[in-house]
């Protein structure tokens, strides 16, 4: 990646990790609610994208957070902090592991609604991130699927919206609703 593009994907990352924030922030006493990923509640949705910025960025340059176990905004505010040391600081833009972060934002903006969804917070996502994001989806619709990490693509109408269009090539129902909310 050319040094503009790194801060680019690095900018946009940490937007859409904020934006990750907010669904967080809204989630405060509905973590047991269930999720549109059907193995996870709200706090499981919370726990996998921690844990794969641990593993994929914060553990490779030894700021893996230490996290209290019983405050869930808690355990995304620190990581959300440790996330703007290493791509402030330049350290993530130096690592291997940098070169999968726009697959990273994807699936942070998509367990954004994920989460959203699952608490009754607002899941309106920005249409340009979903656009820039769904343009770089592979090319055959179900070549996500086959890896076993997407469920299969939901049909949409060709004139859905951005967001619409990214969660429903992803293999999530964009009408989906929890019970509770």
């Amino acid at each position: 990646m050319a040094d503009d593009e790194v801060v680019e994907v690095a900018a946009l990352h940490l937007a859409v990790c904020r934006r990750f924030g907010r669904a967080v922030q809204s989630a405060h006493g509905r973590w047991d609610r269930r999720s549109p990923c059907e193995e996870w509640d709200a706090r499981g949705v919370l726990e996998h994208v921690i844990g794969f910025h641990d593993v994929l960025v914060l553990r490779p340059l030894d700021l893996k957070p230490d996290r209290p176990r019983d405050d869930p905004q808690a355990r995304w505010q620190l990581t959300y902090e440790a996330l703007t040391v290493a791509v402030e600081s330049g350290r993530a833009a130096q690592r291997d592991e940098y070169r999968s972060m726009p697959n990273l934002t994807r699936d942070v903006l998509v367990h954004t609604w994920d989460l959203a969804r699952a608490v009754g917070a607002d899941d309106r996502l920005d249409q340009a991130w979903c656009r820039r994001l769904y343009d770089g989806l592979p090319a055959d619709p179900r070549a996500l699927s086959l890896s076993g990490m997407f469920s299969v693509p939901v049909a949409v109408s060709d004139e859905s919206d951005a967001q619409t269009k990214l969660l429903a090539r992803l293999g999530r129902d964009p009408s989906w609703r929890s019970e509770t909310s």
